[in-house]
């Protein structure tokens, strides 16, 4: 609907939920989550020097550990009930990293542990996280086969 087509009503409507709006500090928040966004990811390139300098992965071999390494300690951590905490403060800071991923997972096994291990856990533990993993299969099917076409051309 147009401006011009609002009724009055519609118009009180507005303003009374203009008044009553939360504001949000924008600023404050996203510094929130860029700092533990970036923390998170401090923490995995420390990870990753980890296994390049005691098990002498290359820094190339080296990001598949330091990922699952990464999901394995957020899983822990929400389990244990900290996560949620982090992801209250942090907002986006928490979901956005790999680390996400992992809580998404583990948070939805815990719902459903009381239903069985089988249709509860089972049933239900990539639910949030199951479009995230086939939006990653099919882009990354989607990258191969530009990236093989690409070297049939002879571009790359």
């Amino acid at each position: 609907m147009g401006k011009d087509k609002k009724t009055p009503e519609q118009r009180k409507y507005e303003q009374l939920e203009k008044e009553y709006e939360t504001k949000r500090p924008l600023v404050k928040n996203v510094l929130k989550a860029f700092f533990v966004g970036g923390t998170f990811c401090l923490i995995g390139q420390a990870i990753s020097y980890m296994y390049i300098y005691f098990f002498h992965f290359t820094e190339q071999t080296a990001g598949n550990p330091t990922v699952a390494t990464m999901v394995f300690i957020s899983m822990l951590l929400t389990g244990f009930g900290v996560y949620d905490h982090i992801g209250q403060f942090a907002g986006a800071g928490s979901a956005v990293p790999v680390t996400g991923f992992g809580n998404s997972v583990i948070a939805a096994a815990i719902e459903h542990k009381t239903e069985g291990y089988v249709l509860g856990v089972g049933g239900n533990i990539f639910k949030l996280a199951g479009s995230v993993i086939v939006f990653g299969v099919f882009s990354a099917f989607i990258v191969a086969l530009i990236k093989t076409i690409l070297i049939q051309l002879g571009v790359i």
